[in-house]
């Protein structure tokens, strides 16, 4: 067994935490988790446009563990796209 996560520092929580494909019933869509540190990752990274050390920075992690929650994210994010599944932003160990 890991040792458990370090507390990630987001700046607030997403104002929408279900996001699912129109027209198809919630029954029948299967389901993506993406933790909030990663859902604040890709908001440093892609909508702010922070370079990965500067993200790093203000998420109080390394670089090198920045890159993997991002790298984790889009992977995620990308399948659920793709497959038609809905994605719904919870839980993680962080701190506001």
């Amino acid at each position: 067994m890991g040792r458990p996560h370090k507390e990630r520092r987001i700046e607030q929580l997403p104002p929408v935490t279900y996001y699912k494909p129109v027209g198809v019933p919630l029954r029948e869509v299967g389901e993506v988790v993406l933790a909030f540190e990663e859902m604040e990752a890709i908001r440093l990274i892609d909508e702010e446009q922070l370079v990965l050390a500067e993200a790093a920075e203000k998420m109080a992690v390394s670089p090198p563990t920045m890159h993997r929650i991002v790298n984790r994210a889009r992977q995620k994010i990308a399948a659920a796209l793709w497959q038609g599944k809905a994605i719904r932003i919870e839980g993680g160990a962080f701190r506001i």
